[in-house]
């Protein structure tokens, strides 16, 4: 189920918007030594040629990014059926939770909007990280690539951000000592660090990327953050033809801001993830253009990249809604439908760059139905000549 990038898949130059491929392979190398609890694959469900998908529309703009996705596959005639799950904010209980669990081991594949855990109790944890830590999805991918015709900060960027994903700052392990003293253990393993290293440089390898940056606060945190960089560093002698460098996280959001032509791969930690996801996200246009990924061994999970939730906007209309529709694009790539697949990356590069249908987070003037509408009639269009 763990995927990485074939060769063909991502161009080291963004000079036009080029249309990303990806290929799902089997990568039995990953889980050497893993010490997060091992996953036991479920049969994919698939019935008469269709493939059997978890829908969980999260909170905020979810639903209605989710509702967008639909509509264009149904006009696209794409073989997937959604089982829609909701997982109720407010709940004091993992019910919920736990039912979204089991769908997604048994259809092997989700795709989401970010879910919001509005819950005081602290038993009830994040939902967004109860997921990826229950299925193992040790690793997040996002290909930040800018588009020729949307505003940003910068132009021609195409970098990829390799997070880990399960632990960290992330481990949920938190507890007050004492009153009004809480301390919150961060944690790296050797383990899990070699998994997320060893990806990074085997998709460096595989699509021709001649650098990786490990991104790190070492300096400070001599132990944790010294124990990631230092299995970095030992991954790096297996792949002489990679150039391997590592940066301060700091002076990496300095440096991505002021050049961020310099990355070509980044790996990191949990945290640092987040923060520099966001941060080059930004360079290219915004939070609604660019999806990630969540892999494990036997599980995939799509959303957009920065998993931001949107509430403030919900409903409005005015939500961008391509970071989730390359989502969904992503996913059918890892289900095997190419075809599909390239139709709605293509649908969506033309609309942004040729139609120039941007939504006010572009600039523009479109609303988000708008954006919409267009990719359908460009995906009928696409459709209608197979």
């Amino acid at each position: 189920m763990l995927a990485i990038f074939s060769k063909s898949s991502l161009p080291k130059k963004a000079g036009s918007h080029t249309i990303r491929q990806l290929s799902s392979v089997n990568f039995d190398i990953q889980h050497k030594h893993p010490q997060a609890r091992k996953q036991v694959g479920l049969p994919r469900a698939r019935y008469g040629g269709r493939n059997a998908v978890t829908m969980l529309p999260g909170g905020g703009i979810g639903p209605e990014l989710m509702s967008y996705v639909k509509e264009v596959f149904l006009h696209g005639g794409v073989p997937v059926d959604f089982e829609t799950i909701q997982i109720d904010p407010k709940s004091d209980n993992n019910d919920d939770l736990q039912y979204a669990i089991m769908s997604i081991r048994r259809n092997g594949v989700c795709i989401k909007g970010n879910i919001e855990t509005r819950s005081l109790d602290t038993a009830i944890i994040s939902r967004n990280v109860a997921i990826r830590n229950e299925l193992d999805l040790f690793v997040n991918v996002i290909n930040v690539q800018s588009y020729n015709n949307v505003p940003s900060r910068h132009k021609n960027v195409n970098v990829i951000v390799i997070r880990q994903n399960t632990e960290g700052e992330y481990a949920m392990l938190e507890h007050e000592s004492v009153e009004g003293v809480v301390e919150s253990m961060k944690v790296i393993t050797e383990e899990n660090s070699t998994r997320l290293a060893r990806y990074a440089f085997e998709l460096a390898k595989n699509n021709g990327r001649s650098k990786v940056t490990a991104v790190h606060k070492a300096n400070i945190m001599k132990l944790s953050d010294g124990l990631f960089l230092e299995t970095c560093k030992k991954m790096s002698e297996n792949y002489p033809d990679i150039k391997f460098e590592h940066m301060i996280i700091d002076n990496c959001c300095m440096q991505l801001v002021s050049n961020p032509h310099q990355f070509d791969v980044m790996v990191m930690p949990n945290l640092y993830g987040s923060i520099v996801s966001n941060v080059i996200c930004g360079l290219v246009g915004g939070a609604g253009l660019i999806s990630g990924r969540n892999y494990g061994d036997h599980y995939a999970v799509f959303e957009p990249g920065t998993r931001n939730t949107g509430s403030s906007i919900a409903g409005t209309n005015t939500a961008n809604p391509v970071a989730m529709l390359s989502a969904s694009a992503d996913m059918l790539e890892h289900l095997g439908h190419k075809v599909h697949c390239d139709i709605i990356r293509t649908a969506i590069s033309k609309t942004l760059n040729e139609d120039m249908i941007h939504t006010a987070d572009l600039n523009g003037t479109y609303k988000s139905t708008d954006v919409v509408h267009n990719v359908i009639k460009h995906v009928k269009s696409l459709a209608g000549r197979i």
